[in-house]
């Protein structure tokens, strides 16, 4: 063994120590993390978030400001005893106190919809309501540039031909129908009715009225009174737009930058027009409804702004941008349709159904948020009421051939008469003798005579039967100048929101849309051969609890098959859709369940159950194989854009209780109970008394708990959704508002702090 060499042997053999004592490098020591318990803060506390903390700060100097009102009364007052402050006190009617800040007179409640805007203060009882069409110079007119609505084939020989064979044989099926019920209920039914509407409207001749015998003349706008005649951005808005004579020189037409519910792609070349259209209407608006003409007083106004429960993150977004930026707003914040609707009617837990022109979108409420897998969104409403109206009229020899509901005095005749005549009370049903004026411009008034027998009912039953509308144009062009919204950590992950319930309506339509992204169905599990057969269950939301549960859970009697064998021939449809498959092949995909059969004796459900009592063979274990041509999330999310989602109102009502409810019996019942029905669609007499006798037929156990109602303080069904944004605008606690400063630091990434939802 060596023994240690001493520093002598060393130095002389030129192998001395001589270490200074220096690093080797400059650059800082990391001590290595302890990988078994790391932890990091980054982005988990809210003064990290500048939405956050700003709100936290402004809390913060309200309290000062609160001690410091304090002490100027104590020192004013002179007595021992400290004042309670202002502020903390709270009047009975919740309404907020001066020194809050929050002035309704100062605050703009805006609820734009497919046919009319509604707008106001939020101090205002009722709100202006003005037609969402904005009209400007064109070489044609929209009469002129688009097909005749109704659609029809004005050279076919039969009318048959010329409304088509199968919206033929539907009408002639509602109205064998409705006279089946008729003689069901005890009603008179004449055999010869329909002959004598038909003959009737054949022989009708018009007569022309003096003009000094029309007390009721139209003052058509004058298109010389535009504000800048020289100017090509001038424009009407409103009424005086849909007022135009639509031989004008020079011609105008109309724009509607919403319709169906959302942007109106279909109609502009630009996603810049579109939204100037917007912008331009809003900031007309409010100019000459509101009087607020000048740009430099909009600085001290507040907006909140209504938008749909299930929404467009683009078009939230581009709102956002344009009251910030154009309008320049001093803060904004956005609510829901449904959740305005509860603060309005009063309701602290309802199912809302709002029924708009050509929308209706169905929701549960509860404690004041919208339920989110209870969302649904119907592209059908009281315009498609209209033009399915005068279809049936020109069907049975309506005198007025020529009415086109692109002319905009037509459509306004259409209008009245849907107002004035439809209705689903069964007691007016018998045939009717009508008249009415035709008010064209630069033209004499004529009256015609005509009559009417079950059109005036089955125009608005199309709600429960909507294959009668005519839906051939409502998805044109959808995602043609404005795509959906994406992740922003994965750009192929589309993010708009959906729920359960809008999932498993499409699937009603649709079944693959809830096909598993590997394209493998999942299979059901089969009882063992001892146990005895049970029903399986049929709801989305039953099929989409089950999917989500790793537990076995005790098996609840489902509350709503309503998917029985007298819809959609017996074969049910999906349930709520699925994650995308993630990338790699060790990753399992989330199983997809879908409804089982209708009934005990119904066709089996398209998901691979068991035919002929013969079983088929477990599909493939979940992440075993992932197929390489596996549909992406984008693909995904166009194949449901691409489904239109038209289901009965009664149907979409139940799918959205029970995917709020989610078995559970109290929350299923008391939805049931507080179903709420507003929006101007709903207006129709007998409205509310025909739904809930549907409603009670689809689910007879539970009749008695069924009950619709309107607003409770019996408010016009229209006005109720703004009417809850000026109450919620009021609220004394309210942390949604969204500042310029905000908007500037954080652009439209500050919705996810401040919108009262999951973002």
């Amino acid at each position: 063994m060596v023994g240690k060499v001493s520093e002598k042997v060393l130095l002389r053999e030129g192998l001395e120590r001589t270490d200074n004592g220096m690093k080797q490098t400059s650059w800082p020591d990391v001590t290595p993390i302890n990988q078994k318990n790391y932890y990091t803060d980054y982005m988990k506390r809210d003064d990290q978030v500048l939405a956050l903390r700003l709100q936290t700060e402004a809390n913060r100097e309200r309290l000062v400001q609160t001690a410091k009102d304090r002490d100027r009364a104590l020192a004013r007052n002179g007595h021992a005893e400290v004042p309670l402050p202002v502020a903390d006190i709270q009047p009975d009617d919740g309404t907020p106190t001066t020194n809050e800040g929050l002035d309704p007179s100062k605050v703009i409640i805006i609820h734009p919809g497919s046919q009319n805007l509604r707008i106001g203060f939020a101090s205002d009882a009722l709100p202006k309501t003005i037609p969402m069409a904005i009209a400007a110079r064109f070489p044609q007119t929209e009469s002129e540039m688009h097909e005749a609505l109704p659609r029809r084939q004005f050279e076919a020989k039969t009318i048959d031909q010329q409304y088509g064979e199968e919206w033929s044989k539907k009408y002639q099926k509602m109205c064998n129908d409705l006279k089946v019920d008729l003689r069901a209920r005890k009603q008179k039914v004449l055999p010869n009715s329909k002959e004598l509407v038909v003959n009737f409207n054949r022989r009708a001749e018009r007569e022309e009225i003096p003009v000094h015998n029309d007390p009721l003349q139209i003052e058509w706008t004058d298109v010389k009174s535009i504000d800048d005649p020289n100017s090509a951005a001038s424009c009407f808005i409103g009424q005086p737009a849909q007022r135009i004579p639509d031989d004008s020189n020079p011609k105008f037409k109309l724009w509607w930058p919403l319709q169906n519910g959302w942007l109106n792609e279909d109609d502009y070349t630009t996603a810049e027009h579109l939204y100037d259209d917007l912008e331009t209407l809003l900031d007309k608006a409010i100019r000459q409804e509101l009087g607020l003409t000048r740009n430099s007083a909009w600085k001290s106004y507040s907006c909140v702004f209504v938008i749909p429960d299930l929404y467009d993150k683009r078009y939230v977004e581009q709102v956002l941008k344009s009251c910030m930026t154009w309008f320049e707003f001093s803060r904004i914040c956005f609510v829901q349709e449904s959740m305005a609707a509860t603060f309005g009617a009063g309701y602290t837990q309802a199912c809302v159904v709002d029924v708009g022109a050509q929308k209706t979108s169905i929701a549960c409420v509860e404690d004041g948020l919208c339920v989110e897998e209870s969302r649904i969104n119907l592209k059908y409403g009281g315009y498609d009421v209209t033009e399915t109206f005068v279809k049936m009229l020109l069907y049975d020899n309506f005198p007025y051939k020529e009415i086109n509901l692109r002319r905009r005095y037509d459509f306004l005749l259409a209008e009245e008469l849907k107002i004035k005549h439809c209705t689903l009370t069964q007691g007016e049903i018998p045939v009717q003798n009508l008249s009415f004026h035709l008010r064209a411009p630069n033209q004499p008034t004529y009256q015609y005579y005509f009559r009417t027998y079950d059109q005036v009912i089955l125009a608005p039953m199309g709600f429960y039967d909507p294959t009668i509308f005519d839906n051939s144009a409502k998805l044109r062009s959808r995602r043609k100048l404005v795509d959906r919204s994406y992740n922003a950590y994965d750009v192929d992950m589309p993010d708009d929101p959906t729920s359960a319930a809008q999932v498993a309506v499409l699937a009603l339509i649709k079944p693959s849309v809830v096909s598993n992204a590997n394209g493998f169905q999942q299979q059901q599990q089969q009882p063992p051969a001892s146990a005895p057969q049970q029903q399986q269950p049929s709801s989305a939301a039953a099929s989409f609890s089950e999917s989500h549960l790793a537990t076995p859970m005790k098996e609840k009697s489902q509350p709503f098959n309503f998917l029985r064998g007298d819809l959609n021939n017996g074969t049910p449809g999906g349930s709520a859709a699925a994650s995308p498959a993630p990338e790699g092949a060790a990753t399992p995909v989330p199983p997809v369940f879908h409804f089982g059969r209708a009934n005990g004796t119904g066709s089996p459900a398209p998901n691979g159950s068991a035919r002929n009592g013969v079983s088929p063979g477990p599909g493939p274990p979940a992440g075993m194989f992932v197929d390489a041509a596996a549909r992406t999330a984008r693909a995904m999310a166009a194949e449901r854009d691409a489904v239109l989602p038209v289901v009965p109102l009664d149907i979409a009502i139940l799918t959205s209780i029970q995917n709020a409810a989610r078995g559970d019996e109290k929350k299923l019942r008391d939805y049931l109970g507080s179903i709420m029905v507003v929006g101007g669609g709903s207006k129709t007499p007998h409205f509310t008394a025909v739904l809930e006798d549907k409603l009670r037929r689809r689910r007879p156990e539970l009749a008695d708990r069924v009950l619709i109602t309107h607003s409770a303080r019996d408010m016009d069904e229209q006005v109720v959704v703004w009417k809850g944004a000026s109450v919620f605008a009021k609220l004394p606690a309210n942390d949604s508002w969204i500042t310029p400063f905000e908007f500037e630091r954080l652009g439209a990434r500050v919705l996810h702090h401040k919108v009262l939802w999951a973002w």
